[in-house]
C-alpha cells in the first residue's frame, strides 16, 4: 500500500522517519507534499521518500485504495480537502486526519459521501519513537483499514483504538499531559536546585526517573498504587512526600487539569 502525507512538519516527519527506519513502510511507497515544498524536499532527501509538488498528484500517486494522511493545521483542512474530493472519490482513498478537534462527522462533511476516514491523535513523543496514538474510524472504514493505520502509528510508539466519544479524555492524557509532565519535571528540578543541585543535572535525573517509572508500570504491568506501595516505607521519606503533595491538592489539581482540557476540547470542537 502506498501512503501519501499532505504536510511535512514535525509530526508527519516523525511518522515518516520512524515508519521507514523501522521497516513498517518502504521509502519507495511513501510520498510527501508541503505548502511551499521546502520541508517536503528536505524530508525526502533525508529518508528517500518521494516529494511531490501537488496534493492532487499525491492522491493519484497513492493509487486505488491508497492511504492519504492529512497533517496540516485544523483550520486549513477545508481548503486542502475541497480540491481533492474528486481524486479521493475516484481512488477510494483512505483519509487519515491528524487534526485535533475535527470530529469524524466534521471531516465527513468536507469529503465525498461514503469516504473512508480514520481520525488519529498522535502525540509529540512520536519524535523519539515513543508516541501514543488514539485511532477511530468512521462507519465507511473497514477493520482492515483501521488495523493498517494502527500498524503505521505503532512504528513510532503505541496506538490504541477507542470510540470517538473518548477522544477528549484521550487527548488530555496523551496529547496535553506531556506538557504537564514536563511541568512536573521542571518543578522537581527547581526544588532540587533549592537544595543545592545544578539545574541541568536535576532535570536529567528527574527525566530519567519519569522514563523509568513509565517503563516499570508498563513492563511489570503494575497498578500505580502498587508501585507507590513498593517504594513507601512506613514512616519514610516517600510517604512523607506523598502526604505533603496530597495535602497541597496534587491529585485534585491533576484532575482539574484533565477536566479543563476536556472542556476546552469541547469548546474548540
Amino acid at each position: 500500500m502506498k501512503v501519501g502525507f499532505i504536510g511535512a512538519g514535525n509530526m508527519a516527519g516523525a511518522i515518516v522517519r520512524g515508519a521507514v527506519a523501522g521497516g513498517a513502510l518502504d521509502a519507495q511507497d511513501v510520498a510527501v507534499t508541503s505548502a511551499h515544498g521546502r520541508s517536503a524536499e528536505a524530508l525526502a532527501a533525508e529518508t528517500g521518500v518521494t516529494a511531490l509538488a501537488d496534493n492532487t498528484e499525491l492522491v493519484e500517486w497513492t493509487g486505488p485504495g491508497g492511504l492519504v494522511v492529512v497533517a496540516v493545521k485544523p483550520y486549513l483542512f477545508a481548503d486542502v480537502l475541497e480540491p481533492l474530493r474528486g481524486a479521493l472519490a475516484e481512488n477510494g482513498s483512505l483519509v487519515v486526519s491528524l487534526a485535533a478537534g475535527l470530529t469524524l462527522d466534521t471531516l465527513g462533511s468536507m469529503l465525498p459521501e461514503g469516504q473512508s476516514v480514520v481520525r488519529v491523535m498522535p502525540n509529540v513523543n512520536a519524535m523519539v519513537g515513543a508516541g501514543m496514538a488514539g485511532v477511530c474510524g468512521n462507519e465507511a472504514t473497514s477493520a482492515d483499514q483501521v488495523s493498517a493505520v494502527v500498524d503505521l502509528f505503532e512504528a513510532v510508539g503505541a496506538a490504541t483504538v477507542l470510540p470517538e466519544r473518548l477522544f477528549p479524555a484521550y487527548a488530555a492524557l496523551a496529547g496535553s499531559a506531556p506538557a504537564w509532565s514536563s511541568l512536573y519535571v521542571e518543578a522537581l528540578a527547581r526544588a532540587a536546585v533549592k537544595n543545592g543541585m545544578p539545574k541541568a543535572q536535576a532535570v536529567s535525573i528527574a527525566s530519567q526517573m519519569l522514563l523509568g517509572t513509565a517503563r516499570t508500570l508498563l513492563e511489570r504491568e503494575l497498578r500505580p498504587s502498587e508501585l507507590m506501595d513498593m517504594v513507601s516505607s512506613p514512616g519514610g521519606t516517600t510517604i512523607a512526600g506523598i502526604v505533603a503533595l496530597e495535602d497541597a491538592g496534587f491529585s485534585a489539581a491533576v484532575a482539574r487539569g484533565v477536566q479543563a482540557a476536556v472542556d476546552r476540547d469541547g469548546e474548540l470542537g
